[in-house]
């Protein structure tokens, strides 16, 4: 039978991923230049229209319907959500006693749509940080439409579409169901797979104008930390809401959401401390999303010390992943590598070592609670599958619009502004507002003492 208390957790939860979005949207907002905050809110908002569009006409039945070929994907029997009205998901209980499907704890199917929808929205959305400054809105916008259909529907399906859960007889996806991955709330599927799809934009779109000699510096920092606290308040639904129902397991999530944030917050602090000499606001708004990343996956079958533990190795590695972009030479305005593909993979790969059956059952004991390697083996592969993946599919289709002239903005526009280039208005109404871009690094050249004293 339905779950009144349930529903309205996965709703409100469902609300609160949505906030996410434009939390996103003035975090990289504030971290690119003046002239071009209006093209980077608007390149996180158009997610919002397009893939709920998408969504409603088939993304939702391919990402969970009934497997189609192989657990890689779903099939239409959702599509258009005509079949929806009405119709419960969940799954059996196999008690003592048994309850059959859908059983105790059932929700709405268009509770449990909407709340997967805002998941598929700031995965793209996610991806927009590596192009900043560079990229037409329209090019943008036809990258998103693909992109969703061709690498994060499918991937959805992989990880989150468990056999059983939207019918009694629903086969779902391959990572979930045969490799049987540890992912509680995204961590291979949203942030592995943005991160690498990042990557591969930012390979084809090539380097801004000036990089990396100019990496400016954020416009706009207390819009940074705005965002940071927004993505931070958004995320506990996302994390806590993955259980799909106010119980236990939602509150493990809740406090280890809290706690392993504060932790990367801590650690990346003390890495620019020891390499610059000074902590930094937009290095704490960072650390932040670095450590909301990592716990992502694990926060649903991982202890409070083990999240404390994964946080801080995540906001020590994301912090020195950073610098990576200027050692390869890969342009990654706003960090969406260092962040969310290293942060990603840090999160799924540690629950390999930091997964216990006393926290979640369903779960599995991991290196350090006595479960041997084979659960970090099956993390490893879930993470390399999407990553691959997504880093190949993106090239393809970012080449393929680079080719047709869509993509890049001319230099004309990205030099005397984006947002009146691309949107025919500005964000502000005066000069002078400072900041020429972003990296979400400390400054490359640390203002020194000699400096100070100058100024």
């Amino acid at each position: 039978m339905l779950n009144a208390g349930d529903t309205a957790w996965v709703l409100i939860s469902a609300a609160l991923v949505m906030l996410m979005t434009p939390g996103l949207a003035f975090f990289y907002g504030g971290m690119v230049r003046a002239k071009s905050v209006l093209n980077m809110l608007m390149m996180n908002f158009i997610a919002l229209a397009i893939v709920g569009v998408l969504w409603v006409l088939f993304g939702f039945s391919l990402s969970f319907g009934n497997d189609a070929f192989g657990g890689l994907v779903g099939n239409f029997d959702y599509a258009g959500l005509s079949d929806a009205f009405g119709k419960l998901v969940g799954l059996a209980s196999e008690g003592p006693p048994a309850v059959p499907w859908p059983g105790p704890d059932a929700l709405p199917l268009l509770a449990f749509c909407m709340f997967q929808l805002m998941f598929a929205i700031i995965t793209p959305a996610l991806i927009s940080g590596a192009i900043a400054d560079r990229a037409k809105f329209w090019g943008w916008t036809l990258f998103v439409t693909i992109w969703v259909i061709v690498v994060y529907f499918p991937v959805a399906h992989w990880v989150f579409s468990f056999d059983g859960f939207t019918g009694k007889d629903a086969v779902g996806g391959w990572i979930a169901n045969q490799l049987k991955a540890l992912d509680f709330a995204g961590g291979t599927a949203v942030h592995i797979n943005a991160g690498a799809a990042g990557l591969a934009l930012a390979l084809v779109l090539g380097k801004r104008k000036g990089w990396p000699k100019d990496t400016g510096r954020p416009h706009n920092v207390p819009f940074v930390l705005l965002g940071a606290s927004l993505l931070w308040f958004g995320w506990y639904g996302f994390n806590a809401g993955s259980a799909l129902g106010a119980n236990d397991l939602a509150g493990v999530a809740f406090t280890n959401t809290t706690v392993a944030t504060a932790a990367a917050v801590l650690g990346w602090l003390v890495v620019e401390q020891l390499k610059f000499g000074k902590p930094t606001t937009l290095g704490a708004a960072s650390g932040a999303v670095a450590g909301l990343v990592a716990i992502t996956p694990a926060c649903g079958f991982v202890s409070p010390l083990g999240s404390i533990a994964i946080g801080l190795i995540a906001g020590v590695l994301c912090a020195l992943a950073i610098s990576l972009k200027f050692r390869f030479g890969f342009d990654d305005s706003l960090d969406v590598v260092g962040v969310h593909l290293v942060g990603g993979l840090v999160g799924t790969i540690l629950i390999g070592f930091f997964a216990t059956k006393s926290v979640n059952s369903a779960g599995a004991d991991g290196l350090f609670y006595g479960g041997g390697f084979k659960q970090l083996g099956i993390q490893v592969v879930a993470a390399l599958a999407v990553l691959g993946y997504s880093f190949i599919m993106t090239l393809i289709i970012g080449f393929a619009i680079k080719k047709a002239g869509g993509f890049r903005v001319s230099t004309e526009h990205e030099v005397s502004g984006i947002d009146e280039g691309q949107h025919a208005e500005s964000a502000y109404d005066f000069t002078g507002m400072g900041g020429l871009g972003h990296s979400a690094t400390f400054p490359v050249k640390p203002v020194t003492k000699l400096e100070e004293t100058k100024a």
